[in-house]
């Protein structure tokens, strides 16, 4: 079953504003200055990460605190519009792809 909300584009384009400024704030700043990863937990520089709405903005998300969160330029863009039961299905399909198959 899939979800998509009715986003307009002056909604999205609201929110991106409102990200913008967050990203601004002291409270983003705290989050980054760990450089570790949302999704994947790498370290990365702090000035690498990005900030990742949850809920995508397409499908409904909004900028707040509770739904923003730093990614890695990678798990972002590999994320794009999936929401976190989707994004979890797709990782926990990519790590059967990639584990090794037992060969006895």
């Amino acid at each position: 079953m899939s979800f998509f909300a009715e986003v307009s584009e002056d909604q999205i384009r609201r929110e991106r504003s409102k990200a913008r400024e967050l990203r601004r704030s002291q409270w983003w700043q705290n989050r980054i200055a760990t450089g570790v990863c949302h999704y994947c937990g790498a370290r990365v520089d702090p000035v690498e990460l990005t900030l990742d709405h949850v809920v995508p903005l397409v499908r409904g998300g909004r900028t707040t605190r509770g739904n923003c969160v730093a990614a890695c330029k990678d798990c972002n863009t590999r994320k794009r519009h999936l929401l976190p039961v989707e994004w979890d299905e797709y990782l926990e399909k990519l790590a059967e792809k990639c584990s090794p198959k037992d060969e006895t």
